[in-house]
């Protein structure tokens, strides 16, 4: 068994369109070691996160739920659903984002479909809910805070006992928390201007089916850069504190259980 590194996080990357970007930077800066993982690459998922503080698992244009032939939506899903299991199991902090906030949901029982209200996509805003209020990481957001949005698919079923923590009129499930330490958003804080201007050049087709004009979708993603950090750099920063044990896990007033394998 390796000795645990106590500030080291594994960060799965689903996509290659979607890497950690500005969340890692700011998981650095409050004191994680990120080990990244390109699943889209080949590398194997591990069985277990022994030695790891933290996982942390990202979007991508995949589908959770298996396609026409019964095939996973990406070969290394069901050893993933299977490490997040564990993760909440173990109580290691998790946070998944988008696809990674899907695949928390399908791992611990929740439901995933394509979504009945159409693609979401662009600057917006999500409402915090009441229960947000007693959350380690939410209690600080503030009451209707900006995100970015590009998702075409919705849970719409919760797992069993988890935390709603911030909705929309048509996607009501925008953040929630599993246990005391397992988060998922359904939006993305990890993206900068010239990530989202990726998505939109490759989608173009997509967005001109849908009405959207995508110099101003740019336009208003890159004004909206100044408030998201504002708001989901001292977020991520309390998600490093809670990996790190400097922040309380949600419902306890004391530092989270130890590391497996410590």
């Amino acid at each position: 068994m390796t000795s645990p590194h106590k500030s080291r996080a594994l960060v799965v990357e689903n996509d290659p369109t979607d890497d950690v970007r500005r969340l890692g930077d700011w998981l650095v800066e409050g004191g994680l070691d990120l080990d990244v993982l390109k699943a889209h690459a080949g590398d194997e998922i591990p069985g277990d996160l022994d030695g790891y503080a933290a996982l942390v698992v990202m979007g991508g244009e995949q589908h959770v739920y298996p396609g026409p032939d019964g095939a996973p939506g990406a070969p290394w899903f069901p050893a993933l659903e299977k490490l997040l299991r564990r993760a909440v199991r173990y109580k290691v902090p998790t946070l998944g984002v988008c696809l990674g906030a899907q695949l928390l949901a399908t791992a611990t029982a929740g439901a995933v479909e394509r979504s009945t209200a159409g693609p979401e996509i662009g600057a917006t805003l999500v409402a915090r809910r009441d229960k947000a209020t007693d959350d380690p990481l939410f209690a600080e957001v503030p009451m209707a805070p900006d995100v970015l949005q590009w998702h075409v698919d919705e849970i719409t079923r919760l797992p069993a006992g988890a935390v709603l923590l911030a909705a929309s009129t048509h996607y009501p499930h925008q953040a929630f928390r599993i246990g005391p330490a397992a988060w998922g958003l359904q939006f993305h804080i990890e993206c900068d201007t010239a990530m989202f201007a990726s998505w939109a050049y490759a989608e173009a087709q997509t967005l001109v089916d849908l009405g959207i004009d995508a110099v101003e979708l740019l336009e208003a993603v890159d004004a909206a850069m100044p408030d998201l950090e504002e708001v989901w750099r001292p977020f991520a920063l309390r998600f490093a504190g809670v990996a790190l044990g400097t922040v309380p896990t949600a419902g306890t007033g004391m530092r989270r259980l130890p590391l497996l394998g410590a």
